[in-house]
């Protein structure tokens, strides 16, 4: 059965008299014509479907999947083990068509499984109230500092450079668009430096961002920082990227972040191309009603039976945006759904483990990479599962000589920190086995050789 049938020109003529428009131009006559292309795509000539699907599958074969490479490529991005019941649950046909829980009367399953959602991420992070979800880490991260932005009156915003270089780029074209001033404060050693952080908060500090652990994956003093920032009055966001973290490291309620802002992908969804993902949100009730997107809260129907509904949302997030706190209203349902199915198959017991195995394989890697001559730690920090080394050669060239022999070493950090022009970031999940880790180590080993 073929996957795509398209309309004869008879049909398009037949749908176009329907409507009343004599041709497509008539039928797409509102779109200026400044902004129109008056001339054909630059692609090659049409092929037969068997000839396109032939081309099609010889070009795909050129990408390499995890299944094909042993990978420590981490960066905001982990491969995770994920149990089969996530799939075989999430990708229930009920689940998988269900669109916007508009209608309670129909919705509950779904408003059950996003209320679930709310409650896990609460409990990972330690926060007072959890939303449905946003799009991804970086628009979470955005939405944090719009919230502080309007909250406060302030127009400053603060992050580290230790920050995922992507959200800081995200918060720049925010802060462009939106009209609040964006600064980064400087992490040298890998870290902000609590006392230096004094010298960069102003009256018109509105929020300070810092992830943990950081882009560098190494952990930054949450606790010292936190009481700088609310020594001036300005909000506490903090920025995780990795969350399995947050089964072995202290959660952000835990040293009074204002607000939780997070990636949520490697919670039970694949890696696929960098998405689709998660943006995990918390904040302390006092900000309960400043929170962007939607949320779902447990009621008592006229019978008195348990039942969920959306809640707290305000009309302005749908009808009218420019009175609105967020322009975002709607929520990943079904990757949030991938993250609820996993964090209860794991449990509280296995999310420990799962941060335990990560801690444990990264350590042991570190120790083995930096006993290699030429590989050097950058940075003298304590980290969870990523960690940042020099390299005797540039990392560009020992990237490419590994994947030739199937195995992903990490991220170039020179792409996006040229202070670090052989620097290297690798990433130890619990997906890492010994052997994974000990090919790794003889591979770096020749090329130091």
């Amino acid at each position: 059965m073929p996957t795509y049938v398209p309309t004869t020109t008879q049909q398009q003529e037949e749908m176009l008299s329907s409507i009343g428009a004599a041709s497509i131009d008539e039928l797409l006559a509102a779109i200026p014509d400044s902004v129109r292309l008056r001339r054909l795509l630059d692609l090659p000539p049409a092929l037969s479907e068997p000839a396109l699907k032939k081309y099609l599958t010889k070009l795909a074969a050129k990408n390499i999947h995890l299944e094909q490479m042993v990978s420590f490529l981490g960066a905001g991005t982990y491969e995770r083990y994920v149990p089969s019941v996530v799939r075989h649950l999430a990708l229930r046909s009920e689940f998988y068509t269900s669109y916007t829980p508009y209608q309670p009367e129909v919705s509950q399953g779904m408003l059950q499984a996003i209320f679930e959602f709310q409650t896990m991420v609460c409990q990972i992070s330690g926060m007072d109230t959890a939303n449905a979800s946003l799009y991804d880490g970086s628009t979470a991260v955005v939405e944090a500092a719009l919230l502080a932005y309007n909250y406060t009156g302030r127009d400053e915003i603060l992050v580290a450079r230790s920050v995922d270089p992507q959200y800081r780029q995200t918060l720049a074209t925010y802060a462009w668009t939106r009209g609040f001033t964006l600064r980064e404060i400087p992490a040298p050693s890998g870290a902000v430096d609590p006392s230096e952080l004094k010298s960069y908060l102003s009256d018109a500090t509105a929020a300070v961002i810092i992830q943990q652990p950081n882009f560098f994956g190494n952990l930054e003093d949450m606790s010292s920082l936190e009481q700088v920032i609310h020594d001036n009055s300005s909000l506490f966001v903090s920025v995780v990227t990795e969350p399995a973290s947050l089964g072995v490291i202290a959660p952000p309620g835990e040293y009074n972040a204002d607000i939780f802002a997070a990636e949520g992908m490697s919670f039970g969804a694949p890696t696929s191309y960098g998405g689709p993902s998660v943006g995990l949100f918390a904040v302390k009730n006092d900000l309960l009603k400043r929170m962007p997107g939607r949320l779902t809260g447990e009621t008592v129907d006229d019978r008195g039976q348990r039942g969920f509904v959306l809640t707290l949302q305000t009309r302005e997030q749908h009808i009218r945006r420019e009175r609105a706190t967020s322009n975002i209203c709607t929520n990943q349902a079904l990757i949030a759904l991938f993250a609820t199915i996993y964090l209860s198959a794991l449990g509280k017991q296995g999310f420990a483990e799962l941060g335990s195995q990560c801690a444990q394989r990264a350590h042991y890697a570190f120790d083995r990479i930096t006993a290699i001559p030429g590989f050097q730690p950058i940075f003298d920090r304590p980290f969870f599962d990523e960690f940042a080394v020099s390299c005797p050669k540039p990392a560009a060239q020992i990237l490419a000589r590994a994947r030739q022999h199937g195995i992903g070493v990490g991220y170039d950090l020179s792409k996006t920190y040229p202070e670090y022009p052989d620097g290297l970031l690798i990433t130890v999940t619990e997906a890492r086995t010994r052997d994974d880790i000990d090919a790794l180590v003889a591979e770096l080993s020749e090329v130091a050789q």
